[in-house]
């Protein structure tokens, strides 16, 4: 090699060095970002999973190890009246433009997911028909997960499935058996986003497996940040109080601990929680999100940003939202066409609490199902309450429920009930028949 090319090539090393933010011992970093929604009204998902690619973009994880899932139909809406434009906050930056799309519309799926996750680039490229990118880490290397979208108690929605707990756990397991990482680090910003990890602690502690999740098991996560212009949600509270936070700190510095203390702080209307190996927590943010800042980008500090509990509303109760704040600025034809969308919507709500309601009757007095609604779940025959769940989707598609919030916020209900020592054949029965009389199903 001439001295000339050998100055390229200790250059190019050199350049190769400072833009990543990998381990001195050769570990590299590994990113998967996942927002599960689809339709403008849930703008603020795929806004968050935007803005989180340019924070770990920026701080030195390179795009062949960052992996987006997004349904990627909010940028170009015909309700979006600035194409090709997203910002997480008021005023913020345009967090879409250079966003990887490496699985978008009917490809993002819970199964594709766990492909994903557990780097089966064999089992993608056989479902799609084409090969998609997987992580591909080894024993050394970090993974950082965030996902954003609406949940439930044990699942996870995508556009038209439901990620479950049982399966999420086993590609947990499957990771560690395959000595896929060293450190693994989930972030979850979803209603009862708790349940996905609650009583699963001492394996994850086990597994080198560290989560923090916008709420509990048993309450909602909570918009924010309403944009007139734009008629929607920007953001999430939890998930706008640590990118706002990434985006000012020195991630060398600041640890998962610290963020996790700051973030719980700040979002005050849910229970910003913690599970899993508690040593991880000790480690810096920049381990998992990158290290080095070498963008000119930079987003709105958190100390500059507005304050995002302001008009922070429950997930379930944002479509109502905006009808509420469009009908309170628009006249005459508009204002009748909305009110009457309103109209429709809280029928459609008060048809899917009915639904639940003679579910429930079917087994218990009315009284009960007050008592399921709010009772915390403890899992023990998931197949039940599994099963039940799919019955629903599959005959009463109608109730749209990976993405009708206001059917998962009642999904405790037969989750309890399925743990009330009721047969599971019953239980589906039971269901069978609701679903052939209720209005939600056969209207």
């Amino acid at each position: 090699m001439s001295f000339t090319l050998q100055l390229v090539f200790t250059a190019l090393l050199a350049a190769a060095s400072v833009c990543t933010a990998d381990d001195d011992d050769g570990g590299q970093h590994w990113a998967l970002l996942v927002a599960g929604s689809n339709t403008y009204s849930n703008y603020r998902h795929q806004a968050d999973i935007c803005h989180a690619y340019h924070i770990i973009s920026k701080n030195g994880i390179p795009d062949e190890r960052i992996i987006v899932m997004m349904y990627d139909d909010i940028a170009h809406s015909p309700d979006n009246p600035y194409p090709g434009n997203i910002i997480n906050e008021p005023n913020g930056t345009n967090v879409y433009p250079g966003v990887l799309k490496d699985y978008t519309k009917e490809e993002v799926t819970p199964d594709i997911f766990i492909k994903v996750l557990t780097g089966d680039a064999e089992g993608v490229e056989a479902t799609l028909g084409r090969p998609g990118k997987v992580i591909k880490s080894g024993p050394n290397d970090r993974i950082f997960v965030n996902f954003a979208d609406h949940g439930g108690p044990g699942i996870l929605a995508f556009p038209s499935d439901l990620l479950h707990v049982v399966d999420f756990h086993d590609a947990i397991r499957k990771m560690h058996k395959k000595k896929m990482y060293k450190q693994l680090v989930f972030y979850v910003e979803a209603c009862e986003s708790g349940s996905m990890f609650y009583n699963f602690t001492k394996p994850m502690s086990e597994m080198n497996v560290y989560a923090t999740t916008a709420a509990n098991r048993s309450e909602s996560s909570f918009a924010c940040y309403f944009d007139d212009d734009r008629g929607t949600f920007l953001g999430d509270y939890y998930s706008v109080n640590w990118m706002q936070d990434s985006d000012q700190e020195n991630l060398k510095r600041e640890t998962l601990e610290e963020q996790f203390k700051l973030v719980k702080k700040e979002t005050l209307k849910s229970h910003v929680m913690e599970f899993g190996n508690m040593d991880i927590s000790k480690l810096p943010v920049g381990d998992f999100q990158g290290t080095l800042d070498s963008s000119p980008l930079r987003f709105v500090p958190r100390r500059t940003a507005p304050n995002p509990g302001l008009d922070a509303v429950p997930s379930e109760d944002v479509p109502i939202e905006i009808l509420y704040r469009k009908i309170a600025k628009a006249e005459g034809v508009e204002r009748e066409q909305l009110k009457d969308k309103l109209h429709k919507l809280l029928q459609r709500k008060d048809a899917t609490e009915d639904f639940f309601k003679k579910v429930s009757s079917t087994f218990f007095d009315k009284a009960w199902y007050e008592h399921f609604l709010y009772k915390p779940v403890e899992f023990t025959d998931y197949r039940c309450y599994r099963e039940s769940l799919s019955l629903i989707m599959n005959l009463c598609p109608a109730m749209n429920l990976t993405q009708n919030d206001f059917a998962l916020r009642k999904l405790r209900v037969l989750a309890n009930i399925c743990e009330e020592n009721v047969a599971p054949e019953t239980m589906w029965r039971a269901i069978s028949k609701v679903i052939s009389e209720a209005d939600i199903c056969i209207n």
